[in-house]
């Protein structure tokens, strides 16, 4: 199959997200697929390559930041995206366009590939559905373009949610709508478990529904020795470091740091716990790679994050409930895995298989191909 992805985020620059979406195409291609990727540039990127099987083609937007998206270049993006997806349609070799992100590749698509009668399947990955997350760069968008997120997601041949979370969400949004769950992969060589070091780890991107404040709080009285150390960047960083140097720096923050090189392979490998205690999320991918490192694992319940770790982690209430209460939660879960080195390695092996038996990138290549097979033959008919 020749398959056109689009994705304003595709590794160095983004999230989790973006690593979806490079962990998919990868396994496709391996699996003898044609994937091309339509994404974002950024700095001195060439403007197409061959990675890993795939070809990048990246649409320039004047980017100023690996870790955040502002809505100016998002628009950009859109503007200049669709030429460029436009001529590759036009050379007839795509059976089928994969959009992640409704907004904004979904615009996109919407434009150039229904246009042509090419099937287009969208991924939602979170902050592209309203009410997911209301401060990032949708905020706005969302209420002003629901006319239009709905004619996307209406015309789109299949959408696909990572977690059952996401799916009622998108749902309640545009009622009728069918959803299919397919989880987030991995690479589950990616990262190996190695012996761990006594130190606690996060890494997210920072901005405040993932809750590292709690975190942060949460050492304060908890009577632990172990080093904790904070990496990613966002728009929360400036107000999570002024936090951390009030409760008297019990964090490391280190900034942000490339998930592909060395030393953050060494460091969330080494580390014997780690933490996420967002508010909400969809399906978080440093979930799958703290569980493919075997790490023991503290986040929160009742939404994505439960849907990814089941019961291999310790569950804490999210903050946005009840802060208070996280914090206390958080406290006493550091203490019980600080405190009992069988406990803690129990749990990480327990992770390590659940993500083996269910979140390794072919299963999930296979789930993805099973929806775009269907929707190609329904138009060749």
């Amino acid at each position: 199959m020749r398959i056109l992805t689009m994705s304003y985020e595709f590794p160095p620059i983004g999230g989790g997200g973006a690593n979806v979406v490079k962990g998919l195409s990868v396994e496709l291609a391996r699996a003898g697929h044609t994937v091309d990727v339509v994404t974002m540039n950024f700095q001195d990127l060439p403007h197409e390559e061959v990675i890993d099987g795939i070809t990048v083609h990246r649409v320039d937007c004047r980017r100023h930041s690996e870790s955040k998206c502002t809505a100016r270049e998002a628009l950009r993006y859109i503007l200049n995206a669709r030429p460029v997806v436009r001529e590759l349609l036009a050379r007839g070799t795509f059976d089928l366009v994969h959009v992640h992100f409704i907004f904004p590749d979904g615009l996109v698509a919407l434009s150039e590939a229904a246009r042509m009668g090419i099937p287009f399947v969208i991924t939602a990955h979170g902050s592209d559905v309203p009410g997911y997350n209301q401060k990032r760069f949708f905020k706005v968008a969302h209420p002003l373009l629901k006319v239009l997120w709905r004619r996307v997601t209406r015309n789109a041949a299949a959408i696909v949610s990572p977690s059952q979370t996401l799916a009622r969400l998108i749902k309640s949004e545009n009622p009728g709508t069918e959803v299919r769950v397919i989880p987030n992969g991995i690479a589950e060589n990616k990262y190996r478990p190695a012996p761990k070091k006594d130190q606690i780890l996060v890494a997210t991107r920072i901005v405040e529904r993932k809750g590292v404040q709690y975190l942060l709080n949460a050492l304060v009285g908890a009577d632990i020795s172990w080093p904790v150390i904070v990496v990613g960047s966002g728009e929360y960083e400036a107000e999570l470091s002024r936090l951390n140097d009030k409760l008297g720096q019990p964090a490391n923050l280190v900034g942000w740091m490339n998930n592909e090189s060395d030393e953050f392979r060494d460091l969330l490998e080494q580390s014997a716990i780690y933490v996420l205690p967002s508010d909400f999320e969809n399906f978080p991918v440093c979930l799958l790679e703290a569980m493919a490192a075997g790490s023991a694992i503290i986040t929160t319940e009742g939404h994505g994050c439960q849907e990814v770790v089941g019961d291999t982690a310790e569950l804490v209430t999210p903050g946005s409930n009840d802060a208070g209460r996280c914090e206390q939660e958080i406290r006493a879960a550091l203490r019980r895995l600080t405190s009992d080195k069988q406990y803690r390695e129990d749990l990480g092996t327990r992770a390590r298989r659940r993500l083996e038996d269910n979140f390794a990138w072919r299963a999930v290549a296979l789930r993805y191909m099973a929806v775009f097979e269907q929707y190609v033959v329904k138009a060749d008919r």
